[in-house]
């Protein structure tokens, strides 16, 4: 049983925007998921904000700063974190949301939950941490397995990262094997959340298209009445 994982207490707000959100491990590919509904999306006309975990120009520098020297303690982290979200949902997620934006988050909460859990952070404070912020409209989760995540990650780059392999968590000397037991707790909360927080879970295996096929579906459910009644096209 996951400590904490049963803690459900992200809230639901109507407002005239809508929360979209994708979560996974690295190398999924929910970003190139999101980056083409995101296409989709301005294409038939709505107005569309996406944003990144820890891109707020707040923290982004301070917290590169740490990675680099690999100092960072897992509260520390979690806490630098905590503070970039904050900032980006207060300046940028809730304002666009109420201004009947579509904002499409690259991670969001439940990255935190799975993260700084699995780095051993009480889970039930990490959740308190983040008590303010609101239910999304839709939560992807892309299931991938770890060697393909992998392949798919150093497909684009010479090799992992550090804290993404969780060498600061002293699990294996070795880098590779290090990556596979972090990721695999990681996965293995998400899959704890993913029932409880209603993810639509995704094939991430499962060809690009297909994959986005599957998410404008999802993604029409809740698009505005107005908006239902008419055709909504696919990008050309």
């Amino acid at each position: 049983m996951l400590s904490g994982i049963s803690k459900k207490n992200t809230k639901h707000i109507d407002l005239p925007g809508k929360l979209i959100v994708v979560e996974g491990i690295d190398g999924s590919g929910k970003s190139t998921q999101l980056r083409l509904l995101e296409k989709w999306l301005r294409y038939n006309g709505f107005e569309v904000f996406r944003t990144e975990w820890n891109s707020s120009e707040l923290v982004k520098a301070v917290t590169s700063k740490g990675k680099k020297k690999e100092n960072l303690t897992p509260i520390t982290f979690s806490l630098l974190h905590a503070t970039d979200f904050t900032d980006r949902f207060e300046r940028n997620i809730l304002p666009l949301l109420r201004a009947g934006y579509f904002v499409l988050a690259d991670r969001y909460i439940y990255t935190a939950y799975a993260r700084d859990s699995t780095r051993g952070c009480n889970s039930n404070w990490v959740r308190g941490v983040y008590d303010f912020a609101i239910k999304p409209d839709i939560a992807f989760y892309f299931r991938v397995p770890l060697d393909t995540a992998m392949d798919r990650i150093l497909a684009g780059r010479p090799k992992l990262k550090f804290y993404e392999a969780g060498m600061d968590l002293n699990l294996s000397k070795d880098l590779y094997e290090s990556f596979r037991i972090f990721q695999s707790r990681i996965v293995s909360q998400y899959e704890a959340m993913s029932k409880i927080e209603n993810f639509y879970v995704m094939d991430a295996t499962e060809p690009i298209q297909e994959q986005q096929k599957i998410m404008r579906e999802q993604v029409r459910k809740i698009l505005p009445k107005k908006t239902k009644k008419k055709t909504v096209m696919e990008v050309p």
